[in-house]
């Protein structure tokens, strides 16, 4: 009865000590909002563009080869699909047997 009893002292201190030592709430103030400025176009902005065409057909091609690997992705689910049915149907078929 005494090694209950104790046993029960010690998992309320273990309750009431984790409790205790879960950290409080963090606030964060919010970011005030950053001011807007509007810009002319420059030499500047027109060489940019042409940097902004050539990242835009570079990612046009990444967003190409990314297709053509979830096209490749999504067969090998299929595949995958058709297999765990095939196991699933073997075992149905080895019970029966």
């Amino acid at each position: 009865m005494r090694q209950i009893f104790c046993m029960s002292i010690v998992a309320t201190i273990w309750i009431f000590g984790a409790r205790a030592q879960s950290p409080g709430p963090i606030v964060i103030q919010a970011a005030s909002p950053a001011a807007v400025t509007a810009t002319l176009p420059t030499a500047a902005t027109t060489q940019n563009s042409g940097s902004v065409e050539t990242a835009i057909k570079l990612l046009e091609q990444v967003k190409a080869k990314n297709g053509e690997t979830l096209k490749k992705q999504e067969a090998a689910l299929q595949q995958l699909d058709e297999l765990q049915q095939a196991a699933e149907q073997m075992k149905i078929f080895g019970k029966r047997g």
